[in-house]
């Protein structure tokens, strides 16, 4: 999209919150553009809140120091009023009903049951993922007023599922791996040795598990999205690029991957 469009369509936003997803999360910022204007600047709360809870493990040297900082959020999202370039803006969101506890509880849930690393099996796994990146999407779709936000949880949970095989080796970096341990142990692998060496064969092989459950995501969606939930679903266009061209990913995004997701915010065939 032309820088000028791109200007146009951020006017009147809140600057500070546009800056932050633009710059921590371009996806969903580019996503957040073909929402109608006047639901934009609660779907742009909403993914810098998400920001925010991604940020407490990141920054935090222990589990238990990054469930504080998750406690300091749920208290925001159940009614506590705090001064804070996203807390702020959240709280009015929540107050004026452009935004609902009820659904973004369960992404802190999901972020807690993140913060110790470790899931026992696939299903654990992908129970986490469609509370997680599957209930943002839900959450979006229902900022934007969708019928049914319901339905694009899968959507969600598969650029969940691109997004962590984009960031495997920099977790890896960080002695983390958020694998499911019976996915590692079919190719002989626990936690600490994939960390050791994310890019050995058994480690790629566990990564191509990976791809084959986003993929499955993505196929379980049926029918066309509602248009009021595209822009919420359009994430999962990224997804679908990344998952094909795996382990050929480019880092940062493409032109190819922006106009995709123009086209499919244009037509509405996510």
């Amino acid at each position: 999209m032309p820088g000028g469009a791109i200007r146009a369509t951020t006017r009147g936003m809140n600057d500070a919150i546009t800056a932050l997803v633009r710059r921590h999360d371009p996806d969903r910022f580019l996503t957040a553009l073909f929402a109608p204007a006047e639901r934009r600047d609660a779907l742009l709360v909403l993914y810098a809140f998400n920001h925010e809870l991604a940020r407490a493990r990141e920054v935090a040297s222990e589990p238990p120091l990054a469930l504080i900082r998750l406690q300091w959020w749920r208290e925001v999202v159940e009614g506590a009023q705090r001064r804070h370039e996203v807390a702020s803006p959240l709280s009015q969101a929540l107050a004026a009903g452009r935004l609902r506890s009820a659904l973004l509880l369960p992404l802190i849930e999901a972020r807690e049951a993140e913060a110790y690393d470790d899931f026992a099996t696939v299903a654990d796994w992908r129970a986490w993922l469609l509370a997680g990146a599957g209930g943002l999407a839900v959450a979006a779709a229902a900022a934007l007023g969708a019928p049914d936000p319901e339905a694009v949880r899968p959507f969600g949970a598969a650029y969940g599922v691109s997004g962590l095989l984009r960031a495997s080796g920099v977790l890896a970096a960080q002695g983390r791996c958020l694998l499911p341990h019976d996915l590692l142990a079919r190719h002989r692998l626990s936690p600490e040795l994939f960390i050791h060496d994310p890019g050995a064969a058994a480690s790629r092989a566990a990564l191509a598990d990976v791809v084959r459950e986003g993929q499955a995501l993505l196929e379980a969606p049926r029918g066309a999205v509602p248009r009021e939930a595209v822009a919420a679903a359009l994430p999962a266009v990224l997804a679908r690029r990344d998952l094909r061209r795996w382990p050929e990913v480019a880092l940062p995004r493409r032109f190819g991957d922006r106009i995709a997701v123009t086209v499919a915010g244009l037509t509405g065939r996510v």
